[in-house]
């Protein structure tokens, strides 16, 4: 059963329930109002006929009962009857022994009686008068209050039912109107997919569980998205950056066998191998550390390093590949010990993204670096003379998958720029990049001194 079918059900049973109750509490009140009142008609009834019969002395008999049936109203099924101390029926026209005497001595002996005999109603009176002590007994059917009662239930049978199927739509409909933004957010979860990470249902601004359950999911989503592109990030970077030293090691292993050499030779070779094992080995390293994305254990690694060093280690690795033309220039005057803190595989896998990209869209022209000193930071601009970026796509160049190779007949995963990014966030440093107008562009990268 769906949740708005069980709301409507819950809400319609409750609501009956002590709609049930309330009709029933009206009608057994009713019930007793109009039996205590034809008690007390009983009781007047019995009053009267004392007054006539007892106190009326000077007044025949045949008369006092023409003026009891001319002036009182007979009750159904009505009898009356006056005992005297003997438990004998007098004054009344017929001497039927209508009470027994265990009634008739039990009215005597409590004054007054009050009881239910079967559908009949019994009232009865102890009267002392000048002519002796009498016991009054009047007993009727009560067949207009048991005729009001029945049509009071058929009412209340037909308001039970119609309210009842009254609150069931209702219910319905509240618990539809309820659920209506679950329903909307089952929906919109249906559009999440491997293939769309990055979809967020729509949060809104009450703080029901409903809002609750989207920012969870949102949440989660948030965190499975990470998961995926670090996945994929790991993949990519690790086939990107791990295929030049393995190809070198290679190619080095290749030229090695290709002929005899002296020990000499080899013991170069083998240098050359184990030199590229080492940048392999930090290659992983620093691919693992930023595939977990902690920033404590990204902070634990970090070390002040040169930076004019490690970009001195990355000139000469461009200009030893495919001699690309790598320029570096610094301002002057320069700190003499320019120290940054930071992770150098990390950190030069990011500029070397930025450098790749240079190269790349620029068809292998030169690419500048240029470096100054403020007071707290080290600004690295590197320029190059391709074709630029567009204004409006400046904002999506950093996010992950988002390429502009295909069109430019250029091969690339699109995740270069947004582990630039990642990596200078976690170097609590800041990238950006502008166009110019004769063409080209320049990334500038803002890294903290390691004084500050």
């Amino acid at each position: 059963m769906k949740i708005k079918d069980r709301i409507a059900l819950y809400f319609t049973l409750i609501s009956t329930s002590m709609l049930f109750a309330v009709l029933c509490t009206v009608y057994f009140t009713f019930m007793k109002f109009l039996e205590a009142d034809f008690f007390e008609r009983l009781t007047d009834r019995t009053m009267v006929t004392a007054k006539l019969y007892l106190e009326a002395d000077e007044i025949s008999r045949d008369a006092l009962n023409t003026v009891r049936h001319k002036y009182l109203q007979k009750l159904n099924g009505e009898v009356t009857r006056i005992y005297d101390n003997k438990n004998r029926a007098t004054f009344i026209g017929d001497s039927a022994q209508y009470w027994t005497n265990s009634t008739i001595d039990e009215v005597r002996k409590k004054g007054r009686l009050k009881y239910t005999d079967g559908q009949r109603q019994v009232v009865g009176i102890y009267y002392k008068d000048n002519q002796g002590d009498f016991v009054i007994l009047a007993s009727a059917d009560d067949q207009g209050s048991h005729n009001r009662l029945a049509k009071l239930l058929k009412i209340m049978i037909f308001v039970f039912i119609l309210i009842s199927l009254i609150v069931l739509l209702l219910s319905r409909w509240v618990a539809q109107k309820m659920l209506k933004p679950l329903q909307k957010f089952m929906l919109e979860v249906k559009q999440a997919s491997s293939q769309n990470m990055e979809f967020r249902v729509e949060e809104n601004h009450n703080k029901d569980e409903i809002n609750l359950i989207a920012q969870s999911f949102n949440h989660l989503m948030e965190e499975l998205e990470q998961a995926f592109i670090l996945q994929k990030t790991f993949v990519a970077n690790a086939s990107h950056e791990l295929r030049t030293p393995v190809t070198r090691i290679m190619m080095t292993a290749e030229l090695a066998l290709s002929k005899e050499r002296d020990q000499a030779a080899y013991q170069k070779v083998i240098g050359s191998m184990l030199e590229d094992a080492e940048k392999i080995e930090h290659i992983i390293t620093g691919l693992v550390a930023l595939a977990k994305m902690d920033l404590e254990l990204i902070n634990s690694q970090l070390v002040p390093i040169r930076l004019d060093d490690l970009l001195s280690k990355i000139q000469t690795e461009w200009k030893s590949q495919k001699n690309f033309d790598l320029n570096i220039t610094y301002q002057v005057p320069f700190d003499s010990n320019p120290q940054i803190l930071a992770n150098t595989v990390l950190l030069q896998i990011a500029l070397d993204n930025i450098i790749s990209n240079a190269f790349k869209f620029s068809n292998n022209q030169e690419v500048n670096i240029f470096v100054e000193a403020t007071e707290n930071n080290f600004l690295i601009h590197i320029t190059d003379l391709g074709i630029g970026i567009l204004t409006e796509d400046q904002a999506d160049i950093f996010k992950p998958f988002y390429t502009r190779a295909k069109t430019h007949d250029h091969s690339g995963e699109g995740m270069g720029l947004y582990m630039t990014q990642k990596i200078i966030d976690l170097l609590k440093g800041e990238i950006t990049v502008n166009n110019h107008e004769k063409g080209g562009c320049t990334f500038t990268v803002r890294l903290q001194s390691s004084s500050c």
